[in-house]
């Protein structure tokens, strides 16, 4: 079961709108985002997520942005600057409505100091739901 849970994931790489936006992965972040994605399945990518469902956001350093909603998790690859994301960054979200879309840019604040540490454009949101399948 876990070597067709990590064929799955290489396989979800080579997909459109999936594939890393930076061009060397960060290993240690791959393996942190796998493991928090073990036993799930991806869906179809959306571009917007609502913010009244968005329970909580977790950086994935040099990876991704994971954002939760209920039992569901949307990974965000951004298109540019996933290299800046780092766990000790907070995320500062300007939203011009009601939902986060994959044409937005994220600023990322130094958690100690709160200086501008850069941003990241945003790419398409991935679910991930548990898996039904028994093992």
């Amino acid at each position: 079961m876990r070597a067709l849970l990590t064929a799955a994931s290489f396989a979800l790489l080579a997909l459109p709108g999936v594939a890393m936006a930076q061009d060397k992965p960060n290993p240690a972040g791959e393996a942190e985002l796998a493991k928090m994605l073990e036993g799930r399945i991806a869906g179809a990518p959306v571009n917007c997520l609502s913010v009244n469902r968005m329970d909580n956001s977790t950086i994935v350093d040099g990876t991704a942005i994971v954002y939760r909603s209920g039992s569901t998790l949307y990974v965000n690859r951004p298109r540019a600057g996933a290299e800046r994301l780092d766990s000790d960054n907070i995320l500062l979200t300007k939203l011009s409505g009601s939902q986060l879309c994959s044409v937005d840019a994220v600023d990322l604040l130094d958690r100690s100091s709160r200086s501008w540490n850069g941003f990241v454009s945003l790419g398409q949101f991935v679910p991930y739901k548990l898996s039904t399948a028994s093992n």
